[in-house]
């Protein structure tokens, strides 16, 4: 006889091989077109499926995982973020969640270099400038930014990503310090040559760079509040490619306009796609579209992680990237 194959529902557009590789494996539904599911759709998709492939546009609270069917054994995220999924509930109804971390580390480190260039060296501005066909020539006081070596950053989160983004920091010339929940290991930090400030406060207004690295968690919301960016230097930067809640987006963006901050590299939002429409007057900002992880290299990596996952799962086995609760 046959063996049935895992039910498998895909919320949303993944890369042709990816999803061609789980045709092969699994009875899977594959979502067309790429828009996010609605709330009532994922519950439908809970209630069908023994696993559930979702990602960061999928909220997986109590309420929908209340109404997950007796099939759904298996939410095998597809990032390596999962705040967005209620995991402690999940594990309550004997629901498994898995990630897919590590992937995306080398190409999030190179959009926080490209970032903390962008806004140092104006790059957006000289872009318009071309854009727009009224270059009147060069001229040696013209679109001056600032040069990164000697400059001191402040990595907040010392993990994967972090680690990575300080490689890249000495490469540029750059004094890399940091402020992580639990300092590193000695040959990490020589490594490195990175320096730890136990005090975050004490970091922030000695930094010209500050990059936020750590996850979305509940002592990590807003940790950059009005405060404590008020303790920076006016001649700082902020860059951001981790989670949009760990930054007060309307204190940042009035801390901007009053001329506290000098500039700010953002690749996520407080409120997922909403901004704070002030922030898009701002010449010394500049905004992407969560373009972080968005390699085809690290995509499909990704999708890889979650078969993978899928795949042990099925065999009886617990998955390699299983999430549980209290990780960060």
């Amino acid at each position: 006889m046959p063996v049935k194959r895992l039910s498998v529902v895909v919320t949303r557009r993944l890369p042709e091989v990816v999803e061609t590789r789980m045709k092969e494996l699994f009875d899977v539904t594959l979502r067309d077109p790429d828009t996010p599911m609605s709330r009532e759709e994922l519950a439908a998709a809970m209630r069908q499926a023994d696993v559930l492939v979702p990602t960061i546009t999928d909220t997986i609270d109590a309420g929908l995982l209340g109404q997950a069917g007796e099939k759904l054994k298996l939410i095998a995220n597809y990032g390596a973020g999962f705040d967005h999924v209620d995991v402690a509930t999940a594990r309550q109804r004997g629901i498994l969640v898995s990630n897919t971390p590590g992937v995306t580390t080398e190409d999030t480190a190179d959009m926080v270099m490209a970032l903390i260039l962008a806004v140092t060296r104006r790059i957006p501005e000289g872009l318009k400038v071309m854009q727009s066909g009224n270059w009147p020539g060069w001229s040696p006081m013209a679109n001056l930014g600032g040069r990164l070596g000697g400059r001191r950053l402040g990595i907040l989160g010392m993990g994967r990503i972090g680690q990575a983004v300080a490689r890249r920091a000495r490469a540029f010339g750059l004094q890399v310090h940091y402020h992580n929940r639990k300092r590193v290991r000695p040959e990490t930090e020589a490594e490195l040559e990175a320096t730890w400030w136990e005090s975050l406060d004490q970091m922030l207004a000695r930094m010209d760079i500050v990059s936020v690295n750590c996850p979305h968690t509940p002592s990590t919301f807003h940790l950059l509040n009005a405060r404590r960016l008020k303790l920076m230097k006016p001649s700082a930067v902020v860059v951001n490619t981790s989670r949009g809640e760990v930054i007060d987006q309307n204190a940042l963006t009035r801390a901007l306009r009053a001329g506290e901050l000098a500039g700010a590299g953002l690749d996520v939002y407080e409120q997922g796609s909403e901004l704070n429409p002030r922030l898009h007057d701002l010449a010394n900002v500049v905004l992407l579209p969560h373009m972080g992880s968005a390699t085809i290299e690290g995509r499909i990596e990704m999708g890889e992680k979650v078969i993978i996952n899928i795949k042990t799962f099925a065999d009886g086995h617990r998955p390699p990237d299983q999430v549980v609760p209290g990780m960060s």
